[in-house]
């Protein structure tokens, strides 16, 4: 009798110390677990990893806006040109603020990069019409002007009434620097009164959007 009841003593001790080794060892390795296992929190805002996400964000931000080659900046400020010197004086034209100017003659050229504002003062029996445009200047231009192409004449408004505008293309001259030669549009507008004419001329190349401001150029000739 007192050898079976030591034996339940035995395996009852045997029983408690498996359980209590259990409940212990699921504690421990819970617990070890979660430290070898648990993820790095998210980064915020203010860490370090934010600082490289913020770079990646940089990445997809707009670019910096660059006008094309040729482009006239859209803050580009003009001022009135008057002649004091020339053929003829009495008219005003606004050019862009800051070109370089060259005199010759009656020819007065302003110049920024690929662009050009060109006025040219004549005597003139009769007012130029589409037709003497097209008979007279367009061959002139066509031996003057490298690879002159698609000439195309008609009547236009402007505010000092009715002008005959004639637009073209043609190569510009060869960069001394860099040797480039750049494909540029032409407006020249040809505006008349009592025996006198001004050539208006600009340009600039083929693929620059400056319809504005060769606009304002356009529109603010007047006679005085």
């Amino acid at each position: 009798m007192a050898a079976r009841t030591r034996t339940y003593a035995v395996v009852g001790l045997a029983f408690v110390a498996a359980v209590t080794a259990g409940c212990s060892g699921t504690g421990s390795g819970s617990g070890s677990g979660s430290g070898s296992t648990t993820s790095p929190a998210a980064p915020t805002a203010g860490s370090s990893s934010g600082g490289g996400g913020g770079g990646g964000g940089q990445n997809n931000a707009a670019p910096t806006e660059s006008n094309p080659p040729g482009d006239i900046p859209d803050n580009q400020a003009f001022v009135a040109y008057r002649p004091s010197g020339g053929s003829f004086t009495g008219f005003t034209v606004k050019v862009p603020e800051g070109w370089a100017r060259t005199d010759q003659g009656s020819t007065t050229v302003f110049t920024d990069k690929l662009n050009t504002v060109k006025i040219t003062a004549v005597s003139a029996n009769s007012a130029p019409t589409t037709g003497s445009v097209t008979n007279r200047v367009v061959p002139q231009l066509r031996s003057q002007v490298p690879k002159f192409a698609a000439p195309k004449v008609s009547e236009v408004t402007r505010r000092s009434g009715r002008v005959v505008l004639l637009t073209y293309q043609g190569d510009s001259a060869k960069d001394p620097v860099t040797g480039k030669v750049v494909r540029d549009a032409f407006e020249r507008y040809a505006f008349y009164r009592a025996g006198h004419e001004v050539d208006l001329t600009l340009s600039g190349p083929v693929k620059a959007d400056n319809v504005d401001p060769w606009r304002i150029v356009s529109d603010s000739f007047s006679w005085r």
